[in-house]
């Protein structure tokens, strides 16, 4: 198993470089996310189901269908869009938009694009990912318990301050990479193993 690094992972997530944050946000995201959570909930739903027929698919064909990887990429952007938002990385609200395309649409101060890998699939770390997927799960769930205890003492700093602390934005912003990168292998959309870095 070869560790890929940050920057050569198949996966390429962009957040504004400003972290200036208007002081009302912190009271009113979670409520303005709704519309997305509803819409993600099913989404996930969906994607869940796509993810074992593609399992299926590739232990059997070595292959991941086109259609499919779309679909979870769209599914994965949409979740990371919405998700940014809410954590405050962007004040711009994300775009109800479904578009099934590995490269960014461009359409969001948020930029996700994914490079599925469709053929020559490896069956074997395939049929036992979820095993595979332990260590970095560890680590997820490390990285998710310092990220909530950031975004709270951050949300306090921009209620007085208008301003997202830098280091604890690029602590959210790094653990979002990460979970990203964990989605898109978890989810079957590579091979490479993901780095356990933030960058």
């Amino acid at each position: 198993m070869v560790e890929a690094t940050a920057s050569s992972y198949p996966v390429q997530l962009t957040y504004p470089e400003s972290n200036k944050v208007a002081n009302w946000r912190p009271l009113a995201h979670w409520l303005m996310v709704i519309p997305h959570y509803i819409i993600n909930y099913v989404l996930t739903i969906v994607a869940e189901v796509m993810l074992v027929i593609s399992w299926l698919i590739i232990v059997i064909t070595g292959k991941l269908p086109e259609g499919i990887a779309n679909f979870l990429v769209m599914a994965i952007r949409y979740s990371t869009r919405m998700n940014g938002f809410f954590v405050g990385l962007t004040e711009d609200y994300p775009p109800f938009t479904f578009d099934s395309v590995a490269d960014d649409p461009g359409d969001y101060s948020i930029s996700l694009s994914i490079q599925p890998q469709l053929e020559g699939r490896n069956r074997l770390t395939v049929f036992f990912r979820i095993i595979m997927a332990i260590p970095l799960l560890i680590v997820a769930i490390v990285y998710g318990f310092i990220m909530a205890i950031l975004m709270i003492l951050a949300w306090f700093a921009v209620l007085v301050t208008g301003s997202y602390p830098e280091g604890m934005r690029n602590f959210v912003i790094g653990a979002s990479r990460y979970f990203t990168r964990l989605t898109v292998y978890v989810f079957l959309l590579t091979d490479e193993y993901p780095p356990f870095d933030m960058s």
